[in-house]
């Protein structure tokens, strides 16, 4: 308790600093003036036995100091101002939480070292497929782009209709009429077909009238 102590005339008056070495914090009561050095306390644990809160106030606290030689003692601090007695738990605080994230860095690094490591490459003979058929419908249209037969003259030949029956076996399709180009009218020569010329009779008594008798 702080009110057992005699609070209005210290034993010693000075400046404290919180130094940190790796994971130690080191609590050092240096002189106000000169700097020197009067007592220091390594901490490795907050909260611990080197650093204590009193029960009766928030500015107060135990610490142990060291000598070096292996000597100890327990003496009590405070502050004059509480700002200050913040800032000394928040200091404290924060390098013990850093020294924990720094810990649980080094045990994730270490578990994925031992661990099995993912093999990503191929094995020999493995292979993969691709399935690239929604890209071709993509750029090319799902319809199929084979040409039909084109019969003589240029014009296509449609397949005979279900059911019908020709002596030739295949009835080309009735000529569609032709597109008219702007400006054209479209004629009646433009629509008629050009029949073939019958061939002339041939004169099977000829060679009977030349001959004689």
């Amino acid at each position: 308790r702080a009110a057992e102590w005699q609070l209005d005339q210290p034993a010693w008056s000075g400046r404290l600093r919180i130094t940190a070495k790796g994971s130690t914090a080191f609590i050092k009561l240096e002189d106000k003036t000169s700097g020197e050095l009067f007592a220091q306390a390594p901490v490795e644990q907050f909260p611990g036995i080197a650093v204590e809160g009193v029960t009766d106030s928030s500015r107060y606290f135990v610490i142990r100091i060291e000598d070096g030689n292996g000597r100890r003692a327990f003496i009590g601090v405070g502050f004059v101002d509480r700002g200050d007695a913040f800032d000394f738990n928040v200091a404290l605080q924060d390098h013990f939480k850093w020294v924990r994230q720094q810990s649980e860095l080094a045990q994730q690094a270490q578990d994925l070292a031992q661990g099995p490591k993912l093999d990503l490459g191929f094995k020999e003979g493995q292979t993969i497929k691709l399935n690239i058929a929604n890209m071709k419908k993509k750029q090319g249209g799902t319809g199929s782009t084979r040409p039909r037969p084109a019969g003589p003259g240029g014009l296509s030949l449609l397949p005979p209709p279900p059911g019908g029956k020709s002596g030739s076996g295949v009835q080309p399709a009735p000529l569609s009429t032709p597109t008219q180009l702007p400006g054209t009218p479209i004629t009646d020569s433009l629509l008629s077909w050009p029949q073939p010329t019958a061939a002339p009779a041939p004169d099977v008594w000829g060679d009977f009238a030349k001959a004689a008798g």
